[in-house]
């Protein structure tokens, strides 16, 4: 009915070895998967958390998780949602800049931002779905109905589910480059514009969203974090935090495939995180000082230390190795300056969750095994499907034009050169 040709799948060879992969061959076009040791141990990391979810999901929160009444939200909504939604800023980010605000020369980092973006918002969903207590009723919200249209969280649900399914759309346009169903290419194509604004207006309403839910939690949550102010400083630090995850993925993709990282491109982009930090740390310090609060920073407490590193060594630091030209032209510079840009983001967010709330929930909570091995296994997944993209499509800057060609030529019967000339050019992946 789509016009699309029956999807059969032809195994060309299935070699379970180290070293080696699985090639086969669907709509027309060859694809491989390369398996080395590393690949093999994440495998089995997701072959795991796949099977504890399965026991979460048949026995419930309570026997798999050290969740209890007074620790309702703990590491999945640390890691999993709070941080992974901050984290895949990337792809809004670069969509932003790139393609509405039409800064062309930065397009070279733009398709791998959005595809570890998409990545890390289907992880979101999976880590919502595994806290939701009764997950039979997943599918409620999505229905309209009086009650629920005045909480954050039904605003929060709504945009984080239609953002992942926008970034699913948006890699429909690198999708049909490989296989070749022209109308359907040209459909995206046309679609494509309107995807990257929605894509732009959703995460920014539940970036915000999520800063919001806190704002509930005036006599419990530090005033150190607490403030009107939450959602602007989580839609903030999500803005900046999108082009150091950009260095930090274009360094390990560079590592894994033997790439240098596009350090030209990338220190003028960590220029624009730059405003957004100035403005994230003026209104910190001016909303403190505001709620007489600033003096809090200094009390010698637990909760003081850990906000003065967030901020300092979060926001500060990175600030000012951003603005000496000598580390926006080094990738090693780069790298520093943007992991601790990264590592400052995740701090407020674990902060927030756990030290902010620790005085007033009182108990204890850690999280279990079983928490741990979930988010391990859902970050692992992540990785494998990510490198199978990357090997199949033309991700990284210059590839373009190689799997033009590779699609071209991929018309029936399956070309064998072209398709292998483009999965042969990240041999060097780990």
């Amino acid at each position: 009915m789509l016009g699309l040709s029956s999807p059969t799948v032809s195994w060309k060879s299935l070699t379970l070895a180290w070293g080696e992969g699985v090639e086969f061959e669907f709509l027309n076009q060859r694809w491989r998967f390369r398996l080395t040791p590393y690949r093999w141990v994440m495998a089995a990391v997701v072959i795991v958390a796949a099977l504890v979810m399965l026991y979460r999901l048949c026995v419930g929160l309570g026997p798999t998780t050290n969740l209890n009444d007074q620790w309702p939200w703990g590491w999945w909504i640390a890691f999993d949602v709070l941080s992974g939604v901050a984290l895949a800023a990337g792809g809004y980010t670069t969509a932003l800049i790139v393609y509405v605000l039409n800064r062309r020369h930065f397009k070279p980092v733009a398709r791998a931002a959005l595809i570890t973006s998409m990545l890390g918002y289907i992880i979101v969903v999976v880590g919502l779905f595994m806290e939701i207590g009764r997950w039979y009723n997943f599918w409620r919200p999505f229905l309209i109905y009086p009650g629920g249209w005045h909480s954050i969280l039904f605003e929060v649900f709504w945009c984080v589910s239609c953002y992942t399914v926008v970034q699913v759309l948006e890699f429909g346009h690198i999708f049909f480059e490989k296989v070749r169903y022209p109308w359907l290419a040209r459909l995206f194509n046309r679609v494509l514009p309107a995807l990257f604004i929605i894509g732009v207006a959703l995460p920014t309403m539940h970036q915000s969203g999520l800063g919001a839910l806190y704002i509930a939690m005036i006599d419990r949550l530090n005033p150190l974090w607490w403030s009107l102010l939450l959602p602007v400083f989580f839609w903030l630090s999500s803005f900046f935090v999108g082009p150091a995850m950009c260095v930090v993925e274009g360094a390990l993709s560079g590592k894994a495939y033997g790439r240098s990282l596009e350090t030209p491109v990338l220190g003028n982009l960590v220029r624009v995180s730059m405003v957004a930090m100035i403005v994230y740390l003026a209104l910190k310090v001016v909303d403190l000082s505001y709620r007489g609060h600033l003096a809090d920073l200094f009390s010698g407490t637990t909760a003081s230390y850990l906000c003065l590193l967030e901020l300092v060594g979060g926001v500060l630091v990175p600030l000012v190795l951003y603005a000496l030209p000598r580390v926006r032209t080094s990738s090693r510079g780069l790298l520093t300056a943007s992991g601790l840009v990264v590592g400052g983001v995740l701090l407020n967010r674990f902060n927030v969750v756990f030290t902010g709330m620790a005085q007033a929930l009182d108990g204890w909570y850690f999280p279990a095994w079983t928490e741990l091995v979930v988010t391990a296994g859902l970050v692992c997944l992540a990785v494998l499907i990510y490198c199978f993209i990357v090997e199949n499509f033309a991700i990284f800057a210059g590839h373009s034009r190689r799997a033009a060609e590779a699609g071209r030529a991929a018309a029936t019967p399956v070309s064998r050169p072209a398709s292998a000339a483009l999965i042969e050019q990240p041999r060097a992946a780990s």
